[in-house]
């Protein structure tokens, strides 16, 4: 027994020792390399396997961007940005008496291919999304009252375009504050949705989950672009796989009725300036469609995706991923089990994380 300690004890002087060691490596190659970008930038030279996966990622959604420009596509993500920033010109205090003249020409390009395609085949395009397009340029083409060459030309351009849209309605319009929801509610709501990974074994109705994604598609965008995809498993087969891929799941991946994947879309950008809006935008939209399942009895857990080439290979072959999707995070889904116990989870103190006016 006293050699078994012994043995014991010295296993563990090893394994301490090895961290310790490592950590101090760690550190000194770490307060070398970044201490400046050009040392960094030496780093990655020979570290390039790091962010491969996204700088790949974010190359090829360039390309894809400019290549699906002229093709037929359920959302076009170009007229959704130029409709957008046609909404923003609209709305300034004062208003310019000419604004969009640098790609008003552009936008109209972009809506007539979308009107094209939706008289061809009006099953191919979000309907709506042309008629949104329409009512702005229609709008705008109003409030530019002053003459300029390019707007006028556009105009015309414009005018002798067939297609007309059902409704009228889809512009920039006066915010009114009609919600009776108090403070308290939210409050209420915030601090009832919890992270839950015990469920009841019963199916999570699609309704329930379409009616919390559509509280989530209304979380701000980068110009209205939603540059993501929820896709939802509720097979029980198709769960498991899913469910075994993330390292958070640990544990009580077999538990979760359904699974969602969050994938951003880096086809949706021109500019690498933008790389990191799928990440913003898509968590945006998680987590209102997660105050959305609270309120339809439905609880939740955000499974942490980690950048992990391994996982990142075996979930874009699971679910056929191009190299422009990024998995954001996995969201399970079902009905809280009532003898499941969730953590404490105490969050910071406000004073911890806010500050007014400070500069540093």
């Amino acid at each position: 027994m006293l050699k078994k300690l012994k043995t014991i004890a010295t296993n563990l002087l090893a394994i301490t020792w090895i961290r310790k060691t490592y950590e101090l490596v760690n550190r000194v190659f770490l307060e070398t390399f970044g201490s400046s970008r050009i040392l960094a930038h030496f780093f990655f030279m020979f570290a390039f396997l790091a962010f491969n996966r996204e700088q790949a990622g974010v190359l090829r959604g360039r390309r894809n961007y400019y290549r699906n420009k002229n093709q037929d596509r359920t959302s076009r993500v170009e007229l959704r940005r130029n409709i957008h920033r046609l909404e923003k010109g609209i709305i300034m205090m004062p208003r310019r008496d000419v604004f969009a003249r640098d790609y008003i020409t552009e936008t109209v390009e972009f809506y007539e291919l979308a009107a094209r395609q939706c008289s061809t085949d009006p099953n191919s395009l979000e309907t709506s999304e042309v008629e949104w397009a329409h009512n702005v340029l229609t709008e705008y083409f109003r409030v530019s009252t002053s003459s300029d060459p390019v707007v006028d030309a556009a105009r015309k351009r414009f005018s002798e375009l067939t297609y007309a849209p059902a409704t009228m309605d889809k512009v920039p319009y006066a915010k009114k504050n009609l919600s009776d929801i108090s403070y308290e509610q939210l409050h209420e709501l915030s601090m009832q949705r919890r992270s839950v990974r015990w469920f009841e074994q019963k199916a999570v109705p699609r309704e329930l989950v379409d009616k919390a994604l559509i509280i989530g598609r209304q979380a701000p965008t980068a110009c209205n672009r939603l540059p993501y995809e929820f896709r939802v498993f509720d097979d029980p087969e198709m769960v498991k796989t899913v469910a075994g891929l993330p390292f958070g799941a640990a544990g009580y991946a077999q538990n979760i009725p359904t699974i969602i994947v969050v994938v951003g879309k880096l086809e949706s950008y021109f500019s690498p300036r933008d790389r990191h809006a799928i990440y913003i935008d898509s968590s945006l939209a998680a987590m209102s469609f997660m105050y959305g399942l609270e309120t339809l009895g439905l609880s939740s857990s955000v499974i942490n995706w980690p950048d992990f080439e391994p996982l990142e290979a075996k979930m874009q072959k699971t679910l056929g991923l191009d190299v422009t999707d990024r998995v954001i995070m996995l969201i399970a889904v079902g009905y809280a089990n009532p003898d499941g116990l969730v953590p404490y989870s105490q969050k910071k103190e406000l004073d911890t994380f806010r500050s007014y006016n400070q500069l540093r």
